[in-house]
């Protein structure tokens, strides 16, 4: 089985926009924070918003407090003027596309134009354009509706922004042959029409497709319609849970499954769906596949397989630099890495609620035993240290501590009551610190025990093994963007966005990869060196296989990262069995 998932899944720039300024709202406005009506058309967003104390307002009471915001598919001008009538502070999250049909119709309703909106009569876009239209606004949601308008001297014919494109081509024809004189426009957005045209590839590429968004989502629903024209088998799920109530026997045996999601589907709604089909694709393979699948979740889960990447990659930086003692400094690199990410993970762990739900259960059901491993294998890690000196002994404690404290709230809230009163409150800092971290205990702790003094090199080193690592977090910063966005953290990804983040990242691994065959060339590193561009090329191909959509936020991608690390260390290794 091969899973394929539709590029503009989920969701769309309005959508985006709109949860990002309800999630702003709380720290940025006065309290208590609505929405008027529902958000967008999404269960699980919606569950989110109820969480955090941001609850619908239905109706307009005759008094308001707080800030009130516009939903994105907008709301008639009356609505917003009288919400700010009864003292409500009001933000208007309508997306910018329904903004432009809003405009249309405003400017033709001054000219006496009346106003044709195809669409649903009940959805709350149509609403809200039928209150710019005045009392000249009629909507249709076929072609018997259409037909059935009286004629109008001078009219405008607009789209719902998510109405299905055929049908509007047919509308259009019509217009042309009965209507000539009406002026139509093309409002339906860009977004729609590209995940239309997708889905119908899609489906004719695919044995089944399935369809995730709310079951009150206009553009959800018709991309289901779309799939289930090619008469290929379609189910509209709401979330990984649906797939229970499906038959199963048509997507084990199915060689291709499609997916794609509506506009106000997130991505880790979509995640999870993609991990379900993942988890099913392995029941259906032959024994090894499966032991070989949990084995990969397992080591990932237990953060085995990260800490053995850094063993390696401290082996493949203390090569470069020349060093025979290898063993205590590989053996602390692994330690360190093993205690700092378990206990991550086990103190700022809401983000994995929606990054990755079972890495969430795995720690709820495992916390004990997780905090004991955690707490052996730092202490491991530092006698291991105290016993090559004290310097490399401090120096491995400063990090733990430093690492320990990044979730804790440094400075009490009588010195300080703002926002950076943690590490992990600083912009960017997780990516920073990990990369920096990681750099230390892989290529700096060495020399600094074993050096009479310090080579230049050995900060270039520090800089490469800290920039691939950099890189590493920065990517799955970036598979988790939404994720990290609802709980606050503000991550490079977040900061830049997903575009520019990965644009930042391929041109790192250009220059670590320069860097490398330039030290190299000029004998201030072993020829090793040459050999070991391997390690970023390769992060330089999945980088670009995800962006590409060829690689999917999954088991298998995380594993393909975090094997790059082991890919550089057994380089390593093979240079030195070669060499000798």
């Amino acid at each position: 089985m091969k899973i394929l998932i539709a590029r503009t899944s989920g969701f769309c720039m309005g959508v985006r926009r709109a949860v990002e300024m309800v999630l702003d709202a709380p720290d940025q406005n006065t309290n208590p924070i609505f929405t008027y009506g529902p958000l967008i058309h999404n269960p699980q967003v919606l569950h989110l918003l109820k969480t955090k104390d941001i609850t619908v307002l239905d109706k307009i009471p005759s008094r308001g407090e707080g800030t009130v915001l516009i939903r994105a598919h907008g709301v008639p001008p009356f609505t917003k003027e009288k919400l700010k009538e009864v003292n409500f502070n009001v933000i208007d999250a309508t997306c910018p596309r329904v903004i432009k049909v809003q405009t249309i119709i405003r400017k033709h309703a001054q000219k006496g134009f009346a106003a044709i909106i195809i669409g649903d009569k009940d959805h709350p876009e149509v609403i809200g354009l039928l209150g710019y239209a005045r009392d000249k606004g009629f909507v249709a949601g076929s072609m018997q509706e259409i037909e059935a308008l009286p004629d109008f001297e001078n009219a405008i014919i607009i789209a719902q922004t998510t109405q299905n494109t055929q049908f509007f081509e047919s509308v259009k024809d019509w217009a042309t042959t009965k209507h000539p004189h009406y002026k139509v426009f093309n409002t339906i957005c860009d977004s729609t029409e590209r995940r239309q045209t997708e889905v119908k590839r899609l489906a004719e590429s695919v044995d089944a497709v399935i369809v995730v968004g709310g079951r009150n989502s206009g553009n959800t629903r018709r991309l289901a319609e779309i799939a289930r024209e090619s008469g290929k088998p379609t189910y509209h799920i709401e979330s990984e849970a649906d797939l229970a109530d499906i038959d199963t026997d048509v997507l084990v045996t199915a060689g291709h499954i499609g997916i794609t999601a509506g506009a106000s589907t997130p991505n880790w709604v979509i995640k999870k769906v993609y991990r379900a089909l993942e988890a099913l694709q392995v029941k259906r393979e032959q024994s090894w596949r499966r032991i070989l699948f949990r084995m990969q979740r397992a080591l990932l889960l237990t953060n085995i397989y990260v800490s053995l990447g850094a063993g390696c990659l401290s082996y493949a930086s203390l090569k470069l630099q020349g060093f025979s003692q290898l063993f205590p400094y590989v053996l602390i690199s692994m330690l360190y890495v093993q205690s700092m990410h378990i206990l991550a993970h086990l103190t700022g762990n809401k983000a994995d609620q929606y990054n990755d739900p079972e890495r969430a259960n795995f720690y709820g059901k495992y916390k004990i035993l997780l905090t004991i491993l955690a707490l052996a294998a730092g202490s491991a890690g530092l006698v291991i240290a105290f016993t090559l000196g004290l310097f490399p002994f401090l120096l491995l404690l400063v990090l733990s501590l430093l690492g320990l404290s990044y979730n804790l709230r440094l400075v009490p809230s009588r010195i300080f009551s703002g926002k950076y009163r943690r590490l992990r409150d600083i912009p960017g800092s997780k990516t920073f610190m990990i990369a920096v971290a990681w750099g230390i205990v892989t290529a700096l702790l060495p020399p600094f025990s074993l050096a009479d003094k310090t080579h230049w090199v050995t900060l270039l080193i520090f800089l490469w093994a800290a920039g691939i690592v950099f890189v590493r977090t920065a990517f799955f910063d970036v598979l988790d963007m939404q994720g990290d966005r609802i709980v606050g953290k503000e991550t490079i990804a977040i900061l830049l966005g997903e575009k520019q983040s990965l644009r930042l990242l391929k041109i790192m691994l250009l220059i670590l990869i320069a860097a490398l065959l330039l030290l190299s060339a000029f004998h201030l590193i072993s020829y090793l060196g040459f050999v070991l561009v391997a390690s970023p090329i390769t992060l330089l191909f999945l980088l670009s296989g995800y962006e590409r959509g060829v690689l999917m936020p999954s088991v298998k991608l995380e594993f393909l990262i975090e094997t790059n690390f082991v890919l550089a260390g057994a380089i390593a290794f093979l240079w030195s069995v070669f060499r000798l």
